[in-house]
């Protein structure tokens, strides 16, 4: 609308759906014992390419702020790894940070966790990743960048924090940690409101909307 001059009217965006059926709450214990991940931790994740803008380094300064037995798992592969590696090493979380790699399938991964975070501060529509977890029912905590606030609503969907600020986001992870209940109300509301809005049938719905319109079909 702003460099090409088309109307706001004309204008549709569709986010890309997800299978709300496949991404669903499953076994913590089990996925946690399948990869070897301790059972008695509170687990905090990530999955995104590892790229400096999705915030993977301010997530690593917010952990020097929690106890041990808060540790966090990282899923994705990027250009970011060495200088992430490198800051693990810096801050001596090498004990408490687990970088997983790339991995084809994140839904167990997502289903070992206890909350989600992607503390991203550019470049956002509205992540997949981000999704998926919400349908997987975990607690985020995230930014109200890009796309974002469409599913990520403070205190209903998720805890919103300011993006680059370890102390915020590590204050968030330690209210999730510290309290299962919120941590299960969030994550319930997160599933039910990206099932209605971003489903492939709702993405469906919408293209099928699109079409129609345009085409004077109805």
């Amino acid at each position: 609308m702003e460099y090409n001059g088309f109307r706001a009217s004309r204008i549709e965006s569709v986010p890309t759906g997800i299978d709300a059926g496949r991404f669903r709450p499953g076994e913590r214990k089990a996925a946690r014992a399948r990869f070897g991940l301790p059972q008695d931790k509170i687990l905090v994740g990530i999955v995104a390419t590892l790229r400096s803008w999705k915030g993977h380094g301010f997530l690593l300064e917010a952990m020097t702020r929690l106890p041990d037995h808060i540790e966090l798992v990282i899923v994705g592969d990027g250009p970011q790894r060495a200088a992430l590696e490198q800051k693990i090493a810096r801050l001596n979380l090498q004990g408490r940070v687990r970088m997983q790699g790339q991995q084809a399938d994140v839904l167990p991964w997502l289903r070992a966790l206890d909350i989600f975070a992607l503390p991203s501060y550019a470049n956002e529509g509205v992540p997949q990743a981000l999704v998926q977890a919400m349908l997987v029912e975990l607690a985020c905590v995230t930014t109200a960048v890009g796309g974002i606030p469409e599913v990520a609503e403070h205190e209903r969907t998720a805890l919103v924090v300011p993006p680059e600020d370890a102390a915020a986001l590590a204050a968030a992870i330690a209210r999730f940690a510290g309290d299962e209940g919120l941590r299960r109300e969030l994550g319930e509301a997160a599933r039910k409101h990206c099932v209605e809005g971003y489903s492939y049938e709702r993405m469906l719905d919408r293209m099928e909307n699109i079409y129609r319109n345009v085409s004077g079909v109805f």
